[in-house]
């Protein structure tokens, strides 16, 4: 314990980065925790959708969605989602929804803003479709 003390004594700016280091983490372990959007891995995603009659919605570009995407899945870029034109996916209100980005950075951020519009079962698919792709499931390609 001696130790410590003398370690941050001198050196209090690399105590002080670790310390908001910590809190930082803290903070977002419990923000996702807290947080009405889940995160599914891709068998729990399909599971998910399938028992409760849902949808993967794919919000990455349509040039990307047409370079392959999850069989059955539906097109709505981000964009539209953040100017609220959601009338493709209205009938899905009160179904699963998993959201699907390249890598499930980006789908969380909509996930939120569809949870804030109503849409009670919001998900995102963790990974994206890079661990989609990296657990062997099928991927469909638009001719």
């Amino acid at each position: 314990m001696q130790e410590i003390l003398e370690f941050v004594k001198s050196n209090p700016m690399m105590s002080g980065v670790w310390v908001v280091l910590l809190l930082a983490l803290i903070v977002t372990s419990v923000r996702a925790a807290m947080s009405p959007v889940k995160s599914l891995e891709p068998q729990e995603s399909t599971v998910w959708v399938n028992r409760g009659n849902g949808v993967f919605v794919d919000i990455r570009s349509k040039d990307e969605f047409n370079k392959g995407h999850i069989h059955g899945s539906m097109s709505l870029p981000a964009e539209k989602i953040k100017q609220k034109e959601l009338s493709t996916i209205e009938k899905f209100k009160e179904a699963p929804i998993v959201l699907v980005c390249a890598t499930g950075m980006t789908a969380r951020s909509a996930a939120s803003q569809l949870n804030a519009e109503g849409f009670n079962q919001v998900a995102v698919l963790q990974g994206g479709i890079n661990a989609w792709r990296s657990a062997k499931l099928p991927v469909s390609q638009k001719k």
